[in-house]
């Protein structure tokens, strides 16, 4: 995590004692993280990015570089976003193919939100989050856009965020295949 410099003050502190500045870094580093909120393509690095979709916390897990992140300290859904030459491809792997591009998706390039560390700040230990809701609510907004797919109004991108919401899903255990692929 980078550290920005508090006030202006640089080298040994600006006058503060040691312990006031470990007091004061740690209380920037803690409970204001957010992820990165302008992230590049997750694929290639790319700035400019032209779509973004959201999946559940628990597909960092799927994604390289997910590891060391804990899925259950994060707050809401993870958003991946995709240069549109990287578009095309996640569009023809999830409508054309059935599958997910999250085992190429580089989670350093992910926006998400992290909970407060409480446990530093108090010495105090903080049940686990459940997940399960937005799980669950994130698959039922899944399963309503691909039985919309014929609507006029549901997007491409909303086809392929779903498949790969459900696929991802799946994947994890959290839910169970279909019988037939999906096909809209």
């Amino acid at each position: 995590m980078r550290l920005r410099l508090v006030d202006g003050v640089s080298g040994a502190g600006g006058g503060r004692t040691a312990a006031e500045t470990h007091t004061l870094l740690r209380r920037v580093a803690i409970g204001v993280y957010a992820g990165l909120k302008n992230t590049p393509c997750c694929l290639c690095g790319r700035d400019e990015t032209h779509t973004r979709i959201a999946v559940p916390p628990r597909a960092l897990g799927l994604m390289e570089n997910g590891d060391p992140i804990s899925w259950r300290d994060v707050v809401g859904t993870v958003t991946l976003r995709f240069c549109a030459d990287d578009w095309d491809l996640v569009s023809d792997l999830a409508i054309e193919m059935d599958t997910h591009p999250l085992s190429r998706c580089n989670a350093a390039h992910v926006s998400l939100d992290l909970r407060e560390d409480h446990e530093a700040l108090l010495s105090a230990v903080k049940g686990e989050t459940d997940q399960t809701e937005l799980e669950s609510r994130l698959a039922a907004e899944a399963e309503a856009t691909l039985d919309a797919v014929d609507d006029p109004y549901t997007e491409e991108r909303d086809v392929v965020e779903a498949i790969v919401v459900l696929r991802a899903l799946e994947e994890l255990g959290v839910r169970d295949p279909p019988g037939d692929p999906v096909a809209p």
